[in-house]
């Protein structure tokens, strides 16, 4: 589907860069939502009927990462489903994250017993080492939009035999990420991705799903029918570290990824980048390789709120997102803002 046909199916109000913050549903997924919502409601189907857009929305997510659908796990958040791999480190185990890293990606390390090293992200790749047992970072960071020099991580992490865990949360859905070159990635996907709050996918790789104890181990990972009684039996694959889902944000989630395959990532990237960049020309900065953008200049945030530009702050500065609903008009308005 050509992207200036699809963005049509999008309805947001002029002035929306905040899609690092979440991301606005297309009308086949609010659409969907409502019918469900009405079933609910009156009671007209059986709650199977909704998690049908489960296994939907996990394998378009698979196919938006290049991965298989068996080595996908779903559940409400990153850090829900990232919890278990830190739960099965030995403790004492070191990991190496990035100072600025979001929490969802490291409170779950920190709770651990575990011997948590913080670095600048410029300087991940060098602080792995033979002692390092496991590199968790983001693919974009959260704070700054910057990406993460992904190939320089992964290949230290390679060749000190350290476990490779991701949180692509603010990658996936305008940057091309191939998932299986971690072992672990996480995404939450109500950003970018535009789904529901309460949907997550996370990768697992086969070759360390052996590793990993399903901690959250619940009837929704179980092989078969699991409802009721021993023996333990769980999926053999990815979904053995499934949580139960919340039904209604699936299925929204499920036509909203789909929707993005049709139109590809490729196109999106191009475009939200290319505007990302409009605006950072018109602020007299240097073109960058980022869908956010963020700008330190003093009431900043308060200058774009006057103008009915809705961003987000963090640490400091005001953090604005280009996505495939955006238009020049609204980067227009933004620069004239920060200029004025």
């Amino acid at each position: 589907m050509d992207l200036d046909e699809a963005v049509r199916l999008w309805d947001p109000e002029p002035g929306w860069l905040n899609s690092a913050s979440y991301g606005i549903p297309p009308a086949p997924a609010f659409e969907a939502l409502q019918r469900a919502l009405a079933e609910w409601r009156h009671g007209t189907t059986g709650w199977d009927a909704w998690d049908r857009s489960t296994d939907r929305a996990r394998a378009a997510f698979a196919r938006l990462v290049a991965v298989a659908a068996e080595d996908v796990a779903v559940g409400a958040s990153a850090s829900q489903l990232l919890a278990p791999v830190a739960a099965s480190l030995p403790a004492g185990s070191r990991v190496v994250v990035p100072d600025v890293e979001q929490t969802s990606n490291l409170f779950p390390w920190l709770v651990q017993d575990l011997d948590v090293v913080t670095v600048p992200p410029a300087d991940l790749p060098g602080a792995i080492d033979d002692r390092t047992d496991a590199v968790a970072f983001s693919v974009v960071q959260s704070a700054t939009g910057e990406v993460a020099a992904t190939d320089d991580v992964v290949a230290a992490a390679r060749a000190h035999g350290a476990l490779v865990v991701a949180d692509a949360t603010q990658a996936v859905g305008w940057l091309p990420v191939d998932a299986s070159a971690f072992d672990v990635m996480a995404v939450s996907a109500y950003k970018w991705l535009m789904c529901p709050r309460g949907t997550a996918f996370c990768y697992v790789s086969p070759d360390v799903r052996g590793r990993i104890r399903p901690v959250a181990a619940n009837w929704y990972a179980g092989e078969g029918d699991a409802s009721y009684g021993p023996p333990l039996r769980l999926a053999k694959d990815a979904r053995r570290f499934d949580i139960a889902v919340p039904w209604f944000s699936y299925v929204a989630a499920a036509p909203t990824l789909e929707l993005l395959l049709e139109i590809g990532i490729g196109p999106i990237h191009a475009h939200d980048v290319g505007l990302a960049n409009r605006f950072r020309d018109g602020l007299g900065m240097p073109p960058g390789d980022s869908a956010i953008v963020t700008v330190a200049r003093p009431d900043a945030s308060k200058r774009l709120e006057a103008a009915g530009i809705r961003a987000s702050v963090r640490k400091g500065a005001a953090r604005l997102a280009f996505h495939l609903y955006t238009t020049e008009d609204d980067v227009d308005a933004a620069i004239a803002a920060l200029t004025s």
